[in-house]
């Protein structure tokens, strides 16, 4: 089996060149998708809900569509890698496929290897004391330790990717796909385009017909969700909590400086703006900002280290079969419905679903939160 860790904000040109190659690169292989569901490690909101995501991977040939919760998959790079590598191994993948920069997957590996050094930590620890951000304190220790420069953000993903396979001792073998666009970009290129300038361009009413599959074109209609849409709540949220600083990810005191500037802030961006330090990148803060937005706690997120249970949301012919499979090796629940088990973390994830769901009308947002317990996983 090959497995792929995902977002799908939406789901466009370049997730499909990278679904075809797969498919190249491993014909027989069944592939297992763990993604993300209504919120994203970016701290994002997916701009189409969850269940859309599954259907439209199962169209393109994806197996079996397994979730990443959200106490995982609204963290930082290591604890969203470490979640998502859990979930594959438990389910017993033998590959994982994923986009890089380089390309070059015996120098990743090298790179995590040196990760894993103490020497590497303390090299970390170091250059954040000196109020360096955690990304670049990242590259700037590889760099002292190696000589080699990776400040790309697939190559930094994707090297802490294969540190959490060697750390859980995974027979799960790491391949990559060349990238063929820039993570990042805000401005959409003619058929390959980056989620971010896709999501931009439709936050901006502009045609992304060209950059997108025609099939996920049919869930980008006038129910897309944005980030920006729950500024309203979240600066309610902030003005009625006393102890933001119990919040996941609020640090340092930066609390005191998002209470002195959200009466006057006018839009999430621009509270970023206002709060943002050299300290915190753009993304550190938005996780921050998603994480008070659906009150999750610092307690909470502590008592979650290991993936409970793995959600199926949709499956095909293929899919059943790898269900069928593992069901009596493995060890955690397999959950199709949300009255399977009973579980904090299945109930944190309900609770992100209502505050996703809460900005829509009224027969939408009903529709959405009874989907999260009355829905079975999509089957095709």
């Amino acid at each position: 089996m090959v497995g792929i860790i995902c977002e799908y904000n939406p789901f466009h040109n370049g997730h499909l060149y990278h679904l075809n190659k797969v498919k190249e690169l491993f014909p027989d292989k069944k592939i297992v998708l763990v993604m993300s569901g209504n919120f994203t490690q970016r701290g994002d909101v997916s701009c189409i809900n969850k269940w859309d995501k599954t259907d439209i991977a199962l169209h393109f040939g994806v197996d079996l569509v397994v979730e990443l919760p959200f106490v995982f998959a609204t963290q930082g790079a290591d604890i969203f890698a470490k979640a998502s590598i859990e979930i594959l191994d438990k389910v017993g993948v033998d590959y994982l496929v994923f986009g890089s920069e380089s390309n070059n997957i015996e120098k990743l590996k090298k790179l995590a290897d040196v990760q894993l050094s103490k020497k590497y930590n303390n090299l970390v620890k170091d250059y954040m004391d000196e109020g360096i951000n955690y990304p670049t304190a990242l590259s700037k220790a590889l760099m002292d330790l190696t000589d080699m420069k990776v400040d790309t953000p697939n190559d930094i993903l994707g090297i802490t990717y294969i540190r959490e396979i060697k750390k859980l001792k995974s027979k799960i073998k790491p391949i990559t796909i060349k990238r063929n666009n820039d993570y990042n970009a805000k401005e959409l290129e003619d058929f390959y385009s980056s989620a971010t300038s896709i999501r931009y361009a439709l936050y901006n009413n502009s045609d992304i017909s060209n950059q997108v599959p025609e099939y996920t074109t049919r869930f980008l209609d006038n129910k897309l969700l944005f980030i920006n849409d729950y500024f309203n709540l979240l600066k309610y949220n902030i003005m009625i909590n006393d102890h933001l600083q119990d919040i996941q990810t609020v640090d340092e005191g930066i609390e005191n400086r998002i209470k002195k500037y959200i009466i006057e802030a006018k839009s999430l961006d621009d509270l970023i703006l206002k709060v943002k330090t050299k300290r915190y990148t753009y993304n550190k803060l938005n996780r921050m900002f998603t994480h008070i937005l659906c009150n999750f706690t610092k307690e909470e997120a502590n008592n979650f280290k290991n993936i409970e249970y793995v959600r199926v949301l949709g499956f095909n012919n293929n899919g059943r079969e790898i269900i069928k499979n593992i069901k009596n090796d493995i060890d955690v629940p397999i959950v199709t419905n949300f009255s399977d088990i009973d579980s904090e973390m299945l109930d944190i994830e309900f609770r992100s679903t209502c505050c996703y769901a809460s900005i829509l009308d009224e027969k939408d947002k009903i529709k959405l939160i009874q989907s999260e317990y009355k829905n079975y996983p999509l089957q095709r």
